[in-house]
């Protein structure tokens, strides 16, 4: 078992003065499979939380408002998570969402022929078990698209990232999420916090992809480091993909430009010390956070 301490800031400058603003924000983590949070909060400077919900993938949701007139508002996260190392595996289906609902593709999960070739390559090289297959799928999507940061945007495709090339982990998700459900395997985007191995400060969030095996349940695969997640990793929110699951999403009335800063820390608790084997350096993803 791993002690995480987490926190995450998310900070909006804006050139004008706001007349009006509205943020969807998925940053709260729920105890659930592999995961115990001790202890959450979420603050708005520049504006408050008006309510909260569970969506329909029973992610929690706050609507926080800005003030009118705020120039700068800061979305602050933090809290303890307690994380175990279940070799990706979550388990049973559950939430609001069929199960059949995960073959359905979206606007950024489309297989086109750059996925379906990944896809086709991954079924040559993975043999008859499905485990074997999505594993082997990780690894082509990651030797086919190069982990590279900058190199693409929030809205970028499955297959818009197959034709670039390179990709940060928000990319890797889409490709291996469009890829399952092209081979009629249930997949969903998974947003969330890592512990990297060489680092506390992070630029941003990061993103994985799940996918529904049958006698396992979900199990996580996280193209960009090439492993599926353990005690290092703390799930904050699924969906189709990216756009349902965005840490902070909104829309404002006023003139000018905006600027944004994302920062997040995550470590592990002192008093929680274990022998943290595996990668040297793990990837994020410099792009997660988009308002």
């Amino acid at each position: 078992m791993t002690l995480l301490r987490i926190r995450h800031v998310t900070r909006y400058r804006y050139d004008e003065p706001v007349r009006y603003g509205l943020q969807q924000l998925r940053v709260t983590p729920k105890s659930r499979a592999g995961q115990k949070v001790l202890d959450w909060d979420v603050t708005v400077e520049g504006g408050r939380i008006e309510t909260a919900f569970d969506d329909s993938h029973a992610n929690r949701v706050q609507l926080a408002s800005v003030d009118e007139g705020a120039t700068e508002v800061a979305i602050v996260a933090e809290g303890r998570v307690e994380a175990t190392d279940g070799s990706g595996v979550i388990g049973a289906h559950g939430g609001y969402m069929p199960l059949w609902m995960f073959l359905r593709p979206t606007d950024r999960t489309r297989a086109g022929n750059g996925v379906r070739r990944l896809a086709g390559q991954a079924r040559e090289a993975g043999g008859d078990g499905a485990l074997d297959r999505l594993h082997a799928l990780s690894a082509t999507i990651r030797d086919a698209i190069p982990y590279a940061t900058g190199s693409t945007h929030v809205g970028m495709s499955a297959e818009e990232a197959v034709d670039h090339g390179t990709g940060v982990c928000q990319d890797h998700a889409h490709v291996f999420v469009a890829a399952c459900r092209f081979m009629d395997v249930p997949a969903r985007y998974v947003s969330g916090y890592l512990m990297m191995d060489d680092r506390v400060a992070q630029d941003a969030t990061h993103a994985w992809a799940e996918a529904h095996v049958h006698g396992l349940g979900w199990v996580g695969f996280d193209v960009s480091n090439g492993i599926s997640p353990d005690g290092r990793y703390v799930r904050v929110a699924t969906a189709l993909d990216y756009a349902a699951a965005a840490p902070v999403t909104g829309m404002r009335q006023g003139a000018g430009a905006e600027r944004l800063d994302v920062s997040v820390e995550v470590e592990q608790q002192r008093q929680q010390q274990q022998s943290m084997n595996g990668m040297t350096q793990s990837q994020g993803d410099g792009g997660q956070s988009q308002g």
